[in-house]
């Protein structure tokens, strides 16, 4: 794996170095990443890219050339490129895993060490989640605007770059899509890979009977021909008919399907359904694609397009109708000689700029008989949530909303990941992913799932992490 320790804001670095000099070096510090909106005005989000960070974070090391590199920006002290030299990751991680639905406000990764080390971290943990969090949202939206169809993501060609791409697959398939396109990322991720053909396959030929011929010969019940190279009910479905009827019905074999890329998609997907089924093939798939997303996809099925895979390329890939997810990471607290956690906090004119302090830790209640998600609970790292007794939960904004919860199941959404460096977590497989992001997001309750206002999600705070909030916004704006 390439080492990104260098793929950092150069605030980082300035900021490492001056702790180094006044002497905070050995600082504990606590830092939180969390976001403060859902993408496209969802209702959530899905967790993605831990395991990409997990690999940064173990290979981070300088080289001789890197710090080559800082010593001739000409403002780093010697004492600093020594550190850089010897650098070692020491922290404690902890995250919330992949797959699961996450809220505003709420912490997703949580660090523990020197504050030297998390400056330096900084940009690493931010695109990483980020990205493959956007990417696994837009996904999972996409996935269930299709009710229960396939879809494919075809975006690699369209992606912002190789590691896009890549990841941004595998972000795809964790959001719920059945495969990719991506070879790269099938190979590294143990993701299912399909595709055909391109309009140039069929050009190649003398004519589109020759292409679709040539195709069947080499890949029979495989085989899935793109029909919109000329006219698709003229002449591409037609010629899928005579191909299957000449070619793969002597075979013993089906077509696979057709795939249409252009045109008016709903009103050519019944007509093709009724020429296939017509023609015997009621089993030939439907594969539509074409700058697709969860609008066109949900209207589409409400017209009655008949559609069994929708391919799904750049504005999944790219997030296109909203491409950053705007995660941030800030620091939360620092520990003093004693090795108690003083808090810290930031304000702000806007007021969903203001951090909530201190090491903490984020709640999820289950209602025990449904197996809904009730509400999340951000609490201080030392308090514990016992589901045998009834808990009261409170709007943070408007205190007087209140609600005592009854018969339910308290789960911390956060796990270990690295204890002093040392690596304690085991990444699920992206399938694996997939499986358990499907029962997540089946535990919200269907109002928080809608794509236009969808009901707010409550993430409360605990009354003790309430107070704090509100004593320190207090003591520091006087």
């Amino acid at each position: 794996m390439v080492n990104h320790a260098m793929l950092m804001d150069f605030y980082e670095a300035t900021m490492a170095n001056g702790a180094i000099l006044n002497g905070h070096d050995d600082t504990i510090a606590y830092f939180d990443m969390f976001f403060r909106r859902v993408p496209d005005s969802g209702g959530f989000a899905i967790m993605a890219g831990l395991e990409q960070l997990i690999k940064e974070l173990k290979n981070f090391k300088f080289s001789k050339e890197d710090i080559e590199y800082m010593r001739k920006q000409k403002i780093f002290d010697d004492k600093f490129l020594k550190y850089l030299e010897e650098f070692k990751f020491t922290c404690d991680v902890w995250a919330v895993p992949e797959g699961t639905p996450i809220f505003p406000r709420e912490p997703i990764v949580t660090l523990r060490g020197p504050i030297t080390q998390l400056f330096l971290i900084e940009t690493l943990v931010l695109l990483n989640i980020n990205h493959q969090s956007l990417i696994a949202t837009k996904a999972n939206r996409i996935v269930r605007a299709a009710q229960g169809r396939s879809v494919l993501e075809f975006g690699a060609r369209r992606a912002h770059g190789a590691d896009a791409s890549v990841c941004g697959a595998r972000a795809a398939y964790i959001g719920g899509c059945r495969g990719t396109s991506c070879v790269k990322a099938g190979k590294d991720f143990d993701i299912p890979v399909s595709g055909t053909m391109a309009h140039s396959w069929i050009q190649l030929f003398d004519n589109e009977y020759e292409s679709f011929k040539a195709y069947a010969e080499v890949y029979k019940e495989k085989s899935l021909f793109l029909v919109d190279t000329y006219d698709t009910l003229k002449s591409g479905i037609p010629n899928v008919i005579k191909v299957a009827d000449e070619v793969l019905k002597p075979l013993g074999c089906r077509p696979l399907g057709i795939r249409i890329d252009s045109g008016d998609i709903t009103y050519l997907s019944k007509r093709a359904r009724k020429m296939l089924d017509d023609a015997g093939y009621p089993d030939c798939a439907i594969c539509v694609s074409n700058s697709l997303d969860e609008y066109l996809i949900r209207d589409m099925l409400m017209q009655g397009a008949k559609v069994d895979i929708f391919g799904v390329g750049e504005r999944l890939i790219t997030a296109s109708s909203e491409a950053v997810f705007g995660g941030v990471y800030k620091l939360t607290g620092v520990e003093d000689n004693g090795g108690n956690i003083v808090p810290r906090i930031k304000l702000s004119e806007n007021t969903s700029k203001i951090t909530l302090p201190g090491f903490k830790q984020s709640w999820r209640l289950f209602d025990r008989e449904s197996g809904k998600a009730i509400a999340d609970v951000i609490t201080l790292h030392d308090e514990v949530i016992d589901d045998t007794k009834e808990y009261e939960i409170f709007d943070p904004e408007f205190t007087w909303k209140r609600k005592v919860v009854k018969d339910y199941i308290a789960r911390p959404l956060q796990v270990p990941i690295f204890k002093a460096g040392e690596l304690v977590y085991k990444s699920p497989c992206a399938t694996a992913i997939r499986d358990y992001r499907e029962q997540q997001v089946e535990s919200l309750w269907e109002e928080v799932q809608r794509f236009e206002k969808p009901h707010k999600y409550y993430v409360d705070l605990s009354q003790k992490l309430w107070d704090m909030h509100h004593e320190m916004i207090s003591k520091v704006s006087k």
